[in-house]
């Protein structure tokens, strides 16, 4: 049976609803049938992003989502990317490429002008595909955001696309949740809607039936399908930092929750071994003792910075450091190592030099400029491969480049210490590769383990999340025949 709609729209009752995921399934779900199928989201607010094929930026849900497809990531699939820089401004990234930093006032008015890069992407898509799985961002009955809006009800009216609604059980209150949803939209946007989708589900389904025939009653639209709580997934985090941590192994992580944290999926290998006991420490958490400190990237490296020195994690590491422990910074942690990181453009807000960690021999200038490419190569300190991906806005300069992390396309990348205790990159991915990963962890003084697979364990868990939402593409196929 085919595919009833060329374009469906995903949208949720809130943040976190599980949208990412049923793109994704139903994506993995198309593509096992020899549908052409792409996924697309008109625009993502997220630190976590990803290096395209055509050498652009997009959120890493979507990356994930092209990989559920079998397609290489593309800008056409995000078109506007938003990385926020702090509590009322972003970076503004529209098909791959950086445009501007603007308040959430000043982009409010610049959507119009938005709307036509998306539109653009997703006709360009539509041209290619069969089949365009569209996700939503956060909620569609955000009401004060509903002028000119790109994202959820606006670009489906746009297009003219039928959309799925996605609510979450598992924190309550999901009847509510669609009740309200509803109620918050015009006439036109309620009519668009086909169906709900309730998601996360564990207990006796017996007793969500009155509650589902209850629902039907009220809004006169069906439910769907109802998925299951699946745990132990590893799927890219859009955002936030994954909860479920698996904890209690003998090698202690510690990765500090920056206030503007970027691309913290560098660290799910780490969080996926057995023998790993990774820690994400938050605003006033103790920093406990630790094997390997790990710096994340940024979005706003100087702030942050004075954020960490603020909050101990200076005194912490110099005391870590000097017990023998290791640390690693990537791309904004790495250049936090440093003796200063400058921004005389005011890349990052007002220009201005900031006193660094002072724990590696370089110095940094922000830049103008994004450096964004995917790379392969070695680690400088055993023949190991590694590969990832760079996303950065500065060079950085100093005696300790001389002694590199790794050997990149020939060419010496990152740096270490003279004490081999301190590693700095702009590689994200680090982990990603099993032998980059086993030859990282040896270096930090963990040997004799097996490495993870992720790129394994991020399939399987596609093929799980597939599996589960099969009553979703039936019903959605029965609905139309």
């Amino acid at each position: 049976m085919r595919f009833p709609h060329t374009t469906l729209m995903v949208q949720g009752t809130t943040s976190d609803a599980g949208k990412s995921t049923v793109v994704a399934a139903l994506c993995r779900l198309l593509a096992r049938q020899g549908v052409r199928v792409a996924p697309f989201k008109p625009q993502n607010m997220a630190l976590n992003s990803a290096v395209t094929a055509d050498g652009g930026e997009i959120g890493r849900a979507q990356a994930l989502q092209a990989q559920a497809a079998g397609l290489a990531p593309h800008t056409d699939m995000n078109p506007i990317l938003l990385k926020p820089s702090s509590d009322t401004g972003a970076q503004i990234t529209i098909q791959g490429k950086v445009r501007a930093n603007m308040s959430a006032r000043d982009y409010q008015q610049y959507k119009t002008i938005a709307m036509q890069a998306v539109l653009a992407s997703y006709r360009r898509l539509a041209a290619q595909y069969e089949v365009v799985i569209v996700e939503g961002a956060g909620s569609p009955a955000e009401v004060n955001l509903r002028e000119h809006d790109i994202a959820n009800m606006g670009f489906a009216e746009a297009v003219d696309c039928p959309v799925i609604l996605v609510a979450d059980i598992d924190r309550g209150g999901v009847f509510a949740h669609i009740v309200g949803t509803l109620a918050c939209l015009s006439v036109s946007e309620q009519q668009r809607i086909i169906g709900f989708v309730i998601n996360r589900f564990r207990g006796d389904i017996g007793l969500l039936a009155p509650g589902l025939e209850w629902l039907e009653q009220q809004t006169g639209k069906p439910v769907l399908a109802v998925l299951p709580y699946l745990q132990g997934l590893f799927l890219d985090a859009e955002d936030g930092i994954q909860s479920a941590q698996i904890a209690g192994g003998k090698f202690r992580v510690l990765v500090p929750v920056l206030p503007r944290i970027s691309n913290h999926t560098d660290f799910d290998a780490l969080r996926a071994h057995p023998d790993i006991d990774l820690q994400f420490i938050g605003h006033g958490e103790v920093i406990p003792p630790a094997d390997l400190i790990i710096l994340p990237g940024s979005k706003s490296t100087r702030s942050d910075l004075a954020w960490l020195i603020a909050h101990g994690w200076k005194e912490a590491m110099i005391r870590h450091v000097r017990y023998g422990g290791k640390v690693i910074g990537v791309c904004g942690g790495f250049q936090m190592l440093g003796h200063t990181i400058s921004d005389p453009h005011g890349v990052e807000g007002l220009p201005g030099i900031s006193q660094g960690l002072g724990l590696l021999d370089i110095n940094t200038e922000l830049t103008k400029q994004k450096y964004l490419t995917r790379v392969s190569g070695r680690c400088a300190f055993t023949e190991a491969t590694v590969s990832g991906y760079e996303i950065h806005m500065g060079v950085s300069l100093g005696d300790a480049l001389k002694r590199p992390a790794f050997i990149i396309n020939d060419c010496p990348e990152g740096a270490c210490s003279l004490d081999n205790q301190i590693m700095g990159t702009y590689l994200h991915g680090l982990f990603d590769t099993p032998a980059a990963f086993a030859a990282l962890l040896q270096w930090a003084g963990l040997s004799g383990t097996m490495p993870v697979d992720l790129e394994q364990l991020r399939e399987a868990s596609l093929d799980r999340i597939a599996d589960a939402t099969v009553p979703l593409l039936v019903a959605l196929q029965v609905a139309s025949a």
